[in-house]
């Protein structure tokens, strides 16, 4: 395809002169090609400042507030009875990920992914390590997580039985770790009153290792999270239906995923599963953490699972909607009216999305020229609509009465990826090889990419692209197509972001 770019540049007269004059600033804009013929690299995760993690401008006074509360919930540790020291939460377990939401969206920022202390800001490292012994667990540590790693949540692809894997689709997570040892699980009163202790053992990793019945998810970010929700089905229609010749031509379709029970278009989660942030943050505290809630209301076992009563302490559900409350009186759990799934959902509602870099890395001549080929030869934004609308919501551009710009580089859409990327699992309309399109608003301060955190460089992130059954996969043809200064300047686009 013909570079809009560099012909608008030479078709004026004397344009060689000025292209030798533009082609020096690209190159000096970006070191990673000072020498003679060096390959284009991924910069690195964009250090400086954090780009991330503030409440949307604009807030009333009580709105950040609630913003606040729901952060410091987001971030509070759990443990079954919530009266350990460091862990005040209720409700942990007894299958669990680890124990608060902070623990595993936290970088750059809290609201971010999985966490790196090797990476700016150097958060620290994979808090799942940690988590599997503490309080006295007897967790061993599944093979693929590492210190250095990202946070993983496991799903087996088929069911198990008898030790054998079958045919019949599981696709559901099956948690990292138990309460099986935990000082707060040994010699604790259950539901009834009696002293119990619970056994429970972990899932059989090795055997799904050996046997391919597993797949990976990490952390999805949720910066900027209720603009998303704010996008209308409308919105994302008419999207898919633009460019319908430019599609074509790059072999891509996509499609949305539906809610079940009412056919609107799910926006949330890798394979855009979930409709809406209340439901994401309802289904992540009990899957995740075992928590209890009033969208999860029954204590959660492996897919296939039957819990011992030994195992269950507390009533359920665990995280309730404070009835009682009285404002003039707040005391113990009930010091606001919300439940911690509600004060989860305000907080993500209210997290702006985060700021990209005009200079860095590359400098902005750089960064432009990789824009440029981003949007035009490559047909990235085919899929990775640089902007969509957002009606205007209780959150957005308040008693303005104009819809938000939402420039997170996604179409919300739902694309076969190919046997490369492909996990085996079916959630909705989604199918095993179908992933929504990552918004890719902060990739420049992500450490870990695509579904299952495989790698941490974008150059293998655009080589999974490129499978056989890919509708990426001429997007990433054109890509490696490219002078590798001209790599160079997408890769530094990507990383401004």
């Amino acid at each position: 395809m013909a570079d809009r770019f560099v012909n608008s540049i030479l078709r004026p007269a004397g344009a060689r002169a000025v292209w030798l004059l533009v082609m020096p600033l690209l190159l000096a804009a970006s070191p990673q090609l000072s020498a003679q013929g060096a390959k284009a690299v991924d910069p690195g995760v964009r250090g400086d400042k954090i780009d991330a993690g503030a409440p949307l401008p604009g807030l009333s006074a009580g709105q950040s507030a609630t913003f606040a509360a729901g952060m410091a919930t987001f971030i509070a540790a759990r443990s079954i009875g919530g009266n350990l020291p460091m862990q005040p939460q209720e409700g942990l377990g007894p299958r669990y990920n680890s124990n608060s939401c902070g623990s595993c969206h936290s970088q750059p920022a809290i609201g971010g992914t999985s966490p790196s202390a090797s990476h700016f800001p150097k958060i620290g490292s994979n808090p799942q390590v940690a988590v599997a012994s503490l309080s006295g667990a007897t967790n061993r540590v599944p093979y693929f997580i590492q210190a250095d790693g990202p946070v993983r949540e496991a799903r087996f692809r088929h069911v198990v039985r008898n030790g054998s894997v079958t045919n019949a689709p599981d696709g559901g997570v099956h948690d990292l770790f138990t309460v099986s040892g935990r000082s707060d699980a040994t010699n604790q009163p259950g539901t009834a009153g009696t002293p119990q202790t619970c056994t429970l053992a972990q899932p059989d990793f090795e055997h799904a290792r050996i046997t391919n019945n597993i797949s990976f998810r990490i952390p999805t970010p949720v910066f900027g999270a209720g603009l998303i929700e704010a996008i209308s089905d409308r919105t994302i229609l008419d999207n898919l239906a633009a460019d319908a010749g430019a599609k074509r031509a790059f072999g891509i379709s996509g499609r949305p995923n539906r809610n079940g029970n009412d056919g609107t278009i799910t926006k949330f989660g890798w394979k855009a599963q979930n409709a809406t942030l209340l439901m994401f943050a309802g289904e992540a505290y009990n899957v995740e953490m075992g928590v209890t809630n009033e969208l999860f209301s029954v204590e959660r076992a492996s897919p296939g699972e039957t819990l011992p009563p030994t195992c269950i302490f507390n009533q359920t559900p665990e995280d309730t909607s404070h009835l009682d409350f009285n404002p003039a009186k707040p005391s113990g759990d009930a010091t606001s009216p919300y439940s911690d799934v509600q004060l989860f959902t305000a907080f993500m509602a209210m997290l702006a999305p985060p700021t990209a870099s005009t200079s860095s890395p590359g400098g902005g001549p750089s960064i432009q020229r990789g824009e440029t080929l981003f949007r035009g030869t490559l047909g990235c934004a085919l899929c990775h609509t640089p902007t969509l609308t957002a009606s205007v919501s209780p959150f957005i551009n308040q008693g303005s009465g104009q819809a938000a710009a939402v420039n997170l580089f996604s179409d919300l859409l739902v694309h076969s990826m190919g046997e490369r990327l492909a996990d085996g699992v079916t959630q909705g309309l989604a199918g095993p090889s179908e992933f929504r399109t990552a918004p890719l608003w902060g990739l420049g301060q992500r450490v870990f990419f695509l579904h299952d955190g495989r790698t941490t460089d974008l150059v293998h992130v655009i080589r999974s692209h490129a499978g056989e059954e890919s509708e990426a996969r001429i997007s990433a043809e054109q890509y490696f197509a490219l002078s590798e200064p001209d790599k160079q300047h997408v890769l530094n686009f990507l990383r401004s972001l």
